[in-house]
């Protein structure tokens, strides 16, 4: 027990030792520890972050990591005291069994940026077991053999590795028997003896990963029961049966594509647990590609960029990774690494053509689609998404605003106002492709408006001048001979292109064959020889046309006096005038009178229609009004029961709008059975005769109808006549009796 605290004692005064001559340098790139073995749980093995000067917060913000190739991990990371603790104990025999260089190797990663940090720790023994014998009594004889083997790893079961073979001075070494002393599991396992004839045979499956030599006691007993022993070193010879294992120790899925050579991918770690050539491993990626390979310590490698990327070129990348060994033949393996490529905004849009030229006629009305333009950006989500601007300017004094407009999405221009060609026939604009990046990227374009003319202009005469009050004549010599110039119309037309092509037409002519037109020149010339007969006075009149859809014109009137001298044509000419003032005063008058007359007979009709209106509504409101006019009752004295001596058939005859009745009675039974206002005017057995102004308006008829019965009956009706000319004459008389009646 003494023994084994002194060698803990020693084993942590190494461990301190070591510790501090490592802590006394920062070490970059690899890092060494040695500690005991037997530490517990949650020991701390050393701070990493001081040893490396990292400040503490970098392994946090680096996501720090240890990476292991093994499948156990001994050794931990505190990243926020910067600690490597242990995790689980370590057993040095069981780890490393009989090598006596025992250590345990990891990495320290860290991203943004990748780096990675190489540590190893050696684990130092104490002595922690005791000595053990498998016999309590060994006889040691002295040995005459020894023996050194080798077998090939995986060697078939059954395979001999080699043969022992002992003599015996005494008797035949047939009689000599062999078999392993102090063997272990592992050799038992192993390989087997023959106990005749000494051969040391494989019987389990050879791992130089495992087990590279093997040392076995070997013991030969004779018959006589003498032994002796003898060691058989065993190497284990590689073969190359393992591929070459990458590992993934960091990634990044995606990489800017405007990263600068040399920015670390990936890294990894490539091992092969063969050993000489055959766990020496290169590392390659496909050719013709912008990433590489380079080794930073031995079996780790970073994925860089060797050369600049494009994402609008290739936008994503399968890089497949090949580790191959040196083995003969070599063995190897592949992974594969989907990388995007993400965008930055390092792309202007760019416009479908270098310039645009468009049309637009002119009297457009406004918000005119003029034509649209589009522009590309090569980047992609926001940085791809354009906007259109109109770059500001002035024309004619004006904000180009006021004359076109601008889509901000679709780049659709329009015409803000109607053009005029003959004011403005061409103009230029840039347009502004804006994309969404920070800063953002523009690009621009020029727009050639052209406004396209249409006829919308006559031609307009310049010569022979139009005036209007005097007269101006070309004169033409009686002499003149055929193709005589007389005189030429000149005109222009603002218009442009074929809306400005003129023609010219003879349209009237008081001698039609004396003069003709040139079509395109609009010269007058004489078509014969002028002669004594041709009047002096010729009036002619040229229509000028222009070639527009439809065509424009303007008439001009010429006058030509066809005279030798001067006062012979101005006798004519002022003649004509004195004729045409004539003419003019006379028609004038001739048309104010008809005028006059229209306007009197319209009169007339109006007044006539209206007097029959007029008289037609009077007449029915006085027909109308007769249920409303006053009946007075009135029964002769004598009568009084309504009953008459005599029968009287009668009938009454009248007409609305003359001032003779009719009161016919048919039989005349009495000469009392009619009671009247005016008897005299009212009679039996005759025609009434003209009223007169001294009749009075009101006059009353009682009239009693009686029957042939035996005893008669009769009836009694009183009639209230009006001789009046209008119905108001009629209204107010009767209304007087009316109120006298309700006064009694």
């Amino acid at each position: 027990m003494e023994s084994g605290r002194k060698g803990l004692v020693y084993g942590w005064i190494f461990y301190t030792v070591c510790a501090l001559s490592l802590f006394a340098a920062k070490v970059t790139g690899q890092i060494r520890y040695s500690i005991p073995e037997e530490m517990s749980v949650g020991s701390i093995v050393g701070n990493i972050a001081s040893d490396l000067g990292l400040e503490p917060k970098r392994l946090i913000s680096g996501k720090a990591r240890v990476f292991t190739a093994e499948s156990s991990e001994y050794i931990g990371l505190d990243k926020e005291n910067g600690h490597l603790i242990i995790k689980s104990k370590i057993d040095r025999e069981e780890l490393c069994g009989e090598i006596s260089a025992c250590s345990v190797r990891f990495d320290v990663i860290l991203d943004n940026p990748m780096e990675l940090y190489r540590v190893t720790v050696d684990i130092q023994d104490i002595n922690d077991n005791s000595p053990a014998f498998q016999k309590s009594k060994i006889e040691l004889e002295i040995s005459e053999l020894a023996v050194l083997a080798s077998v090939v790893e995986n060697a078939a079961k059954g395979s001999v590795v080699t043969t022992v073979s002992a003599t015996d001075a005494d008797e035949s070494s047939h009689n000599i028997q062999y078999y392993f002393e102090h063997a272990t599991s592992t050799i038992k396992a192993l390989f087997s003896i023959n106990a005749d004839s000494g051969k040391v045979t494989v019987i389990g499956d050879i791992d130089y990963e495992k087990n590279k030599q093997f040392t076995v006691n070997v013991k030969a007993k004779d018959h006589g029961g003498l032994i002796d022993s003898s060691d058989i070193l065993i190497d284990v010879i590689d073969a190359n049966d393992n591929i070459p294992k990458i590992t993934l120790m960091s990634f990044s899925t995606a990489v800017s594509e405007d990263a600068a050579p040399g920015t670390v991918i990936a890294m990894l770690n490539v091992q092969d647990l063969d050993s000489g050539d055959n766990s020496k491993v290169s590392c390659s990626i496909d050719i013709n590609s912008p990433f590489k390979v380079v080794s930073t310590l031995t079996n780790y490698y970073n994925l860089v960029t060797d050369s600049e990327l494009d994402r609008e070129q290739i936008a994503e990348y399968n890089i497949t990774i090949t580790a191959i060994d040196g083995g003969n033949p070599p063995i190897s393996s592949k992974e594969i690494l989907k990388l995007k490529i993400s965008d930055v905004n390092d792309h202007a849009p760019q416009f479908e053509k270098e310039s645009y030229n468009t049309f637009i006629s002119e009297n457009n009305p406004p918000s005119t689609f003029i034509i649209s333009v589009k522009a590309e950006d090569m980047d992609c989500g926001p940085y791809a998404k354009i906007s259109y601007f109109l770059i500001d300017g002035d024309l004619n004094g004006s904000p180009l605003t006021s004359y076109i407009s601008i889509n901000s999405e679709s780049g659709v221009i329009h015409a803000e106002k109607s053009f005029d060609y003959e004011q403005l026939k061409s103009f230029k604009i840039k347009v502004k492709a804006q994309d969404g990046g920070s800063p953002p990227l523009s690009n621009n374009v020029t727009l050639n408006i052209f406004i396209q003319d249409q006829n919308d202009n006559a031609p307009q005469i310049l010569y022979p001048v139009q005036t209007g009050g005097s007269v101006v004549a070309e004169i033409v010599p009686r002499s003149a001979d055929i193709g005589y110039l007389v005189t030429k119309v000149v005109a222009v037309d603002v218009d442009s292109g074929q809306n400005a092509w003129l023609s010219y037409k003879l349209q009237k002519a008081t001698d039609r064959a004396l003069f003709e037109v040139g079509l395109q020149n609009g010269e007058i010339r004489t078509v014969r020889q002028v002669t004594d007969k041709d009047a002096v006075k010729q009036k002619l009149t040229v229509v000028v046309e222009d070639n527009g859809q439809p065509s424009r014109s303007a008439v001009v009137t010429i006058n030509v006096a066809v005279a030798d001298n001067f006062p012979e044509m101005l006798s004519e000419f002022t003649d004509s005038t004195h004729d045409k003032e004539y003419n003019n005063n006379l028609t004038f008058y001739l048309i104010l009178a008809l005028a006059v007359v229209s306007l009197l007979f319209i009169v007339s009709i109006i007044a006539i229609i209206s007097v029959k209106i007029y008289r037609w509504r009077q007449n029915k409101l006085f027909f109308k009004s007769g249920a409303n006019l006053p009946v007075i009752p009135y029964y002769p004295p004598v009568y009084a029961d309504g009953t008459l001596q005599q029968v009287y058939d009668h009938e009454m005859c009248g007409t609305t709008d003359s001032r003779m009745s009719d009161v016919k009675f048919v039989r005349p039974y009495s000469g009392n059975t009619l009671k009247a206002t005016d008897r005299a005017l009212f009679t039996e057995w005759r025609k009434m005769l003209l009223c007169y102004d001294k009749d009075a308006v009101k006059q009353k008829l009682t009239v009693v109808v009686e029957d042939n019965g035996q005893p008669s009956r009769s009836a009694v009706v009183t009639i209230n006549v009006a001789v009046a000319d209008n119905f108001p004459e009629v209204l107010s008389e009767f209304t007087d009796c009316r109120c006298n009646i309700s006064t009694m």
